[in-house]
């Protein structure tokens, strides 16, 4: 048995204890904190890179450091609602505003072993992602993290992701 504030503990709780104690580890040091949207593009089969939320996307991720994250990215060329009012939209402006941003919240976590980061979400502005596991390859340095997504799109790209820590 291990010993947790003077407490003996049987084994199964210590080993959970220990588990969540390495997963709140591997998250915190390197993924804990608010970061700022630098791109989002999307890489095609051919090899090339385009912008995918427009010239300037906007955007931010925030995780904490049990791992909770809130993430936004919007295309910096929606179109504005003309009458001022959203329930009022043109079709065209319904789909600016869709097409035009992506957001969701949950947890995530870093797999070390396969190199992924493990997005569990909990909300999301496209209501098919709620309740699922993304699992998306990753870089990461001290002011920068870039990741895409794992499944293509019907015509082959691959949205990729990077963000600049705010410091």
């Amino acid at each position: 048995m291990k010993l947790i504030h003077g407490r003996r503990l049987g084994a199964g709780l210590a080993l959970a204890t220990a588990l969540l104690a390495t997963a709140a580890t591997a998250a915190e040091p390197s993924l804990a904190g608010t970061w700022t949207l630098t791109a989002a593009d999307r890489l095609a089969p051919d090899g090339s890179r385009s912008r995918d939320y427009g010239q300037h996307p906007k955007g931010r991720l925030i995780i904490d450091a049990q791992g909770r994250y809130s993430l936004q990215i919007f295309n910096d060329e929606r179109l504005r609602v003309a009458s001022g009012d959203k329930a009022t939209s043109t079709p065209e402006e319904f789909a600016s505003a869709v097409m035009g941003s992506s957001t969701h919240y949950g947890t995530v976590a870093v797999d070390p072993a396969a190199h992924v980061l493990v997005f569990r979400i909990e909300g999301a502005s496209y209501p098919n992602w709620e309740g699922t596991e993304q699992r998306r390859k990753y870089a990461l340095t001290d002011d920068g993290l870039s990741y895409q997504v794992p499944v293509p799109r019907p015509d082959g790209s691959v949205p990729i992701s990077e963000w600049r820590r705010v410091r």
